[in-house]
This record gives C-alpha cells, sequence and structure tokens, in this order.
C-alpha cells in the first residue's frame, strides 16, 4: 500500500559532516546500523558548511549516492543526520530506494526490541508522532480529490484522511499509556510503602549496564554486545545490599536520541526520576566517553532527574587497562568507582560506596522502650525493622533499628506519645 520499494537489509551510509564533528559521530552510526541488523555495503561522506534544502547535501553527492547504491544493489540509503521529509523524498526519488535518517533508524531498532506491552506502545506512539510529520504522497490506494466532471473525489484528500487516522491511534495510545503509567505509579508507592530503596542505572547505549545489573541482582538480563540490547525496565532486589534495595535497568541513552521517544518513554525514565540513588555507567574504554557522560547528563536534566545522588560507575576498566579503585567526590564531579561488571572487580568498592549513600536514608541506631511503648515496637518488628532485640533486667527493651529514613519520619508525625517518642528515638 506504500508508494516505496520493499525494505531489504543492503545499505549505503550517508554520513555529512559538519565542521566539529568527530570521527565517533560515524563509528556511532555504524553501530545503530549493526544493531538494526543492517548489511553495510560502502559509506559516503559528504562535507557541508550548512544543510542543503533539497537533498541536505551537495547534487553532485547525491549523483555519487545513487550510483553507489546501483553498483552495490543496495535496498537502503542510511543518513546519519536528521532528514526533513522532502530530502527524504528527494533523496528516494533519486536513489530509488529506501531512505531511513537517524531518528527513524533508532525508532527501527526500538521497534525490534520492545518485548513487553508497555515498551510496544511507547515505540508505536514514537513512531506515529514521527510519521505525522513526513505525510508526503505515501498512499496510493485512497482516491484523491481531482477537478472536473465525474473527477471528483470524497470530499478529503489522502494526506487530510492520514492525519485524522494517525491522530485517533495517537490519542488512543496516550490513554493505554497513560493507564499504564498509573499502575506503573501504584506499583512505586507500594514499593515505598514497603520502605525499599531504589538505586537506578542509566547510562550511555552499550556501556555495560545490564552486565553490571546482572551482576549485582544475580539476574539474567539481557547483555549482549550491542546497542539498545535492553528496552523494557526491569526491577530485581539487590544482592548483599544492607537493607532492602531495589535496583533498577533503564533504557540506554545516545547522542540527539530522538524527542518523540524521549516523550513517549517518559513513563519508562520515572524511575530513574524517583530513585533513592543513580549510577551512571560509562564505559572506561570509549575514548569519548567524555562527550558521552555529557550526552546522559543532558537527558537526566529533561527528565528532571539531575538532582538525584549520583555515583558515577567507570566499567570495563580490564579494557581501558585500568585498576579497580574509588575517587572521592570533588567540587564539579560526583564519587567515582572503576570497575569491571564483567570480571568483577571493583565491585565490593562499589557496595561500600552504594551503603554509604544509602545510609544516610536510613536509621540504624539502638533505642530504649519500655512496657508502655508497646505499640511503638509491634510497628517497628511490623517493618522488619527490628535486627536486633534485648531485654533488661527491669523488663524493658533494647532494640536495633534498621529502617529507611521516610519509615522513621513517617512514625515521628504519629500523634501523641507514639510520635513524640518515636521523634526522640529514631530522628534525635
Amino acid at each position: 500500500m506504500i508508494d516505496r520499494l520493499e525494505r531489504g537489509n543492503r545499505a549505503v551510509i550517508l554520513h555529512p559532516v559538519f565542521s566539529g564533528t568527530g570521527p565517533e559521530a560515524l563509528d556511532e552510526f555504524q553501530e545503530l546500523a549493526r544493531s538494526a541488523g543492517v548489511d553495510v555495503m560502502t559509506m559516503i561522506t559528504a562535507p557541508r558548511d550548512k544543510p542543503d534544502a533539497r537533498y541536505f547535501v551537495g547534487a553532485g553527492k547525491i549523483d555519487e549516492l545513487a550510483e553507489a547504491v546501483e553498483t552495490h544493489g543496495a535496498d537502503l540509503v542510511l543518513c546519519s543526520r536528521p532528514l526533513s521529509p522532502v530530502q527524504e523524498r528527494n533523496i528516494e526519488k533519486r536513489c530509488k530506494c529506501r531512505v531511513l535518517d537517524r531518528t527513524t533508524l533508532i525508532l527501527d531498532i526500538f521497534s525490534q526490541r520492545a518485548r513487553s506491552h508497555e515498551g510496544k506502545l511507547q515505540v508505536e506512539l514514537a513512531q506515529l508522532r514521527h510519521l505525522s510529520t513526513r505525510l508526503i504522497r505515501g498512499w496510493t490506494h485512497l482516491e484523491r480529490q481531482k477537478g472536473g466532471i465525474g473527477l471528483r473525489g470524497p470530499g478529503e484528500t489522502q494526506l487530510e484522511t492520514d492525519r485524522r487516522l494517525i491522530g485517533q491511534r495517537i490519542g488512543h495510545l496516550r490513554a493505554r499509556l497513560d493507564k499504564v503509567a498509573r499502575q506503573r505509579a501504584q506499583g512505586r508507592r507500594r514499593r515505598q510503602r514497603g520502605e525499599a530503596l531504589t538505586v537506578a542505572l542509566v547510562g550511555y547505549t552499550n556501556a555495560g549496564k545490564s552486565t553490571l545489573f546482572n551482576t549485582l541482582t544475580e539476574s539474567g538480563v539481557d547483555a549482549r554486545d550491542m546497542q539498545f540490547a535492553t528496552l523494557d525496565p526491569t526491577i530485581r532486589r539487590l544482592a548483599d545490599a544492607q537493607g532492602d534495595v531495589l535496583m533498577a535497568d533503564t533504557v540506554g541513552f545516545v547522542a540527539e536520541l530522538p524527542h518523540e521517544l524521549i516523550a513517549a518513554f517518559r513513563a519508562t525514565l520515572q524511575e530513574a526520576r524517583e530513585a533513592d540513588l543513580l549510577l551512571h555507567v560509562i564505559d572506561a574504554s570509549d575514548p569519548f566517553h567524555a562527550e558521552r557522560r555529557e550526552e546522559v547528563i543532558d537527558v537526566l536534566a529533561s527528565i528532571e532527574a539531575d538532582t538525584l545522588p549520583v555515583i558515577e560507575v567507570f566499567n570495563k576498566i580490564d579494557l581501558a587497562g585500568e585498576e579497580p579503585r574509588r575517587v572521592p567526590p570533588g567540587d564539579e564531579t560526583p564519587e567515582r568507582v572503576f570497575v569491571s561488571a564483567l570480571s568483577g572487580a571493583g565491585l565490593d568498592t562499589l557496595h561500600e560506596a552504594m551503603d554509604r549513600h544509602l545510609a544516610g536514608q536510613r536509621v540504624r541506631r539502638w533505642i530504649h522502650l519500655e512496657g508502655k511503648d508497646a505499640r511503638l515496637r509491634a510497628q517497628l518488628f511490623e517493618l522488619g525493622a527490628v535486627s536486633e532485640e534485648v531485654i533488661t533486667e527491669d523488663g524493658a527493651w533494647e532494640l536495633h533499628v534498621d529502617l529507611p529514613l521516610a519509615a522513621a519520619e513517617r512514625l515521628a508525625r504519629q500523634g501523641g506519645h507514639d510520635g513524640r517518642l518515636a521523634r526522640e528515638q529514631l530522628l534525635a
């Protein structure tokens, strides 16, 4: 039904190069193509001062691109820059094959990776938002308005029909995602009532987040050496943690992440926004890790998660030739821990760093309760906050408690004797 050629997996990459564009941009785009299952036949670079309105690159480069497509029998042209609908359509006409820009390629990868119901809804919404901006005579089966006797259409142009149908579907998807977001919020509230602290893994795609997640939680999340191997968020209990701590593995970030995806995955990224601690995983073996770090910080700022406490975890030190170590926080940088999630080097130091950060979110101390304080004692046992109890000679209780600060504050807000006692014993 679409007036375009069938999709294949043999592609020619078109890489416009502007002043300040480093070689890492092409390397990353090649990795994106590999993640999408594309067989790259050749690459054409095109130095530019500014984009051309018609083709993004010059007419000479488009001729070279069309010749390369014909020579290699390519089914696709992949452009490493976002294209306007008109530019995309013009290149398609000239090269006589399907054209995918950077945004469309990332959306395609996400559509392949989505496994959960929520993930599929989010990807479809992002794709439809992107498609709604480039409806340029994509359909040929609908009757068009024409002038003259016997040539008038049904009163609605094909583009109007497409926009209306896409708008209706977007509205339907938003309603379903709002319901999913409410369910996810209920799950977060249940975890908060259960007094579990949450640590969220964030970072650039393919930095090793899922491998680190598997090691710390003793799980089996997909951890292939591939961009966006993990798309759907996963929450597991943190092994060997002091207290009840949950860890959330979130979707990886990438340079110029499409705004459609950031908007669609806002509910998923909420797990990072409401965490008690963020582990920003950085690939220490990546020569451009400083630029990747800034990209992640920008995305965290866009979802209002840039004020949360952070530990920067420099992963893959076995590939970088680094030694496991801890670097205290500085004026401009948070605490840093150098580890290898694959070999386990430095993970003990990481556990210690997490415990120190989370300790400020917990109350750990001995308290003294007498017989008249039995209700508070029962509440502490109900929360699972009592790690040790000693009964004194006069029948009083000495309790060693370990509970989240939020739970202690809630007990202290109680009225009467119990609230006053909780404030004196737990928060003094």
